[in-house]
């Protein structure tokens, strides 16, 4: 599914993140920023050992923001690693979530990243729920691109049909999909 928001590309997809050739990929990383399962151990897995040895350097991530890495054996320049909440059923962890996407967006800015792809950031080990972390993903995405014509190209890499399903439902409400 694509859809224009403001002059960027939105786009909903079923895949593997790794395989994506896009500027950036947005890693739900952990807050030690040292790997993990899910989507951070195929990204780290896939980027190597370098990307480890990089991290090392950044002394972890806050839930909520996100840090810059380069990209290594990745097909994408940089990995952005993005902590989200746990999740517990806290309105603070919608808060938190929003964080984490838009400070995603604000590295792909400042960095001239014009494309990225994110995961459905907190929705595995962490527990969010897909269809609230969906809503809460396209409306800080739909936010961003509204203000930042310079990223041309979000692209959501969701892993099975029922994340897909539930993006794209949350798109046809909030971006008129």
């Amino acid at each position: 599914m694509r859809i224009l928001v403001h002059r960027s590309q939105v786009e909903l997809l079923e895949g593997d993140i790794v395989a994506q050739d896009v500027d950036a990929l947005v890693n739900a990383a952990n807050s030690s920023l040292l790997g993990g399962g899910g989507v951070d151990g195929a990204i780290h897995r896939a980027a190597g050992p370098e990307l480890l040895t990089e991290c090392r350097t950044l002394g972890g991530c806050p839930t909520g923001e996100a840090r810059l890495t380069r990209g290594y054996q990745l097909q994408a320049r940089f990995v952005i690693h993005a902590v989200g909440p746990v999740y517990r059923g806290h309105p603070r962890e919608a808060e938190l979530l929003a964080a984490a996407h838009h400070s995603s967006l604000e590295l792909a800015s400042r960095h001239q990243i014009r494309s990225l792809a994110f995961p459905a950031i907190s929705t595995g080990a962490y527990g969010y729920p897909l269809d609230q972390a969906a809503q809460v993903a396209l409306q800080t995405v739909k936010r961003y691109l509204e203000a930042h014509p310079e990223i041309e190209l979000v692209r959501f890499v969701l892993w099975g049909e029922r994340a897909l399903t539930a993006y794209q439902d949350a798109a046809q409400r909030i971006l008129g999909a």
